[in-house]
């Protein structure tokens, strides 16, 4: 069944480069109507310009969809409540939320402002928390939304000189954990991407042959995908170059220690036991980890 969007509402964050800018042209393509969010600043964040956004919106518009431009820094929560209730009084409601933007500021933790690495946590983590509140209540109200994380290998695995950016991108993840379980009797679902594409952001980060072969129209499909009708929840996907995986947070089984067994030489002798991946699986929730945990201490207490 083709994948459609037509009669709702979408806001891509950073749409005016790179991903967002795909993600919104892939979306109005498919019959949405789509708020282009770029506040304009430089690969730092730094500056601020509507130009981006607007060429979007032309675009959007010379092929026949329906977009609008806004400038909102995603930083700033009144700028984002301004920018959705425009999208709402424009277009009546709001179904799709893409948290796309982003900036880098790459140091070593040794080397790193403070401030610098606040401003990384404030746009890829506060920008996320303050887009989606913004129209969280618009998606339970109307009992629908499909709001997108994006997050990043660098996040998940995490990589050299890059903590502040690793930080938020794994918070994200958290965020999204918890977001999917608050809004599931609201038909909202919270999914998370880690894109792997040539952009600005990564144009001098990644060799130019892998650059070549690493095209943000190759990612779209994915978020689309996350934030369709038929989208899971509480998924990542990971994507890059025509190539998707999906990525969980797993538990290894439980291994108990009674009162007298219990100290930390007993643990380093374990370990290879305690860390036994073959035995890993996930949980739905907390509840359900901790939950595991409890019971393998109280039948171990009982043997």
């Amino acid at each position: 069944m083709t994948i459609r969007f037509d009669g709702r509402v979408a806001i891509v964050t950073g749409a005016g480069n790179g991903l967002g800018r795909v993600h919104a042209l892939g979306l109005a393509a498919r019959g949405a109507k789509v708020v282009i969010n770029d506040f304009g600043g430089a690969r730092d964040g730094k500056g601020g310009s509507s130009e981006a956004a607007l060429k979007v919106v032309e675009e959007i518009r010379a092929a026949g969809g329906t977009a609008i431009a806004n400038g909102a820094n995603v930083t700033d929560f009144e700028q984002v409540k301004a920018m959705v209730e425009q999208a709402k009084a424009e277009f009546g409601r709001v179904d799709v939320l893409i948290n796309n933007a982003g900036i880098l500021r790459d140091k070593t933790l040794s080397k790193v402002e403070m401030a610098d690495f606040q401003a990384v946590v404030d746009v890829h983590l506060m920008g996320a928390v303050y887009c989606t509140k913004a129209v969280w209540e618009i998606m339970r109200e109307q009992n629908y939304g499909r709001i997108l994380m994006t997050s990043s290998a660098s996040g998940l695995f995490g990589n050299f000189g890059q903590s502040n950016y690793a930080a938020a991108k794994m918070a994200v993840v958290g965020f999204m954990n918890a977001l999917s379980i608050e809004g599931k009797k609201n038909d909202i679902r919270v999914n998370t991407i880690a894109p792997i594409a040539a952009t600005r952001m990564t144009n001098d980060v990644l060799p130019e042959a892998m650059l070549e072969r690493i095209r943000p129209e190759q990612v779209t499909p994915a978020a689309l995908f996350l934030v369709s009708e038929n989208a899971p929840t509480k998924t990542i996907l990971s994507a890059g170059g025509g190539v998707f995986t999906a990525t969980q947070l797993v538990d290894t089984a439980p291994v108990y220690f009674s009162d007298k067994e219990l100290s930390p030489e007993a643990l380093e002798a374990n370990f290879a036991k305690i860390a036994n991946w073959n035995t890993a699986r996930p949980y739905a929730d907390s509840n359900a980890q901790v939950q595991a945990l409890i019971e393998k201490a109280i039948k171990s207490m009982q043997a």
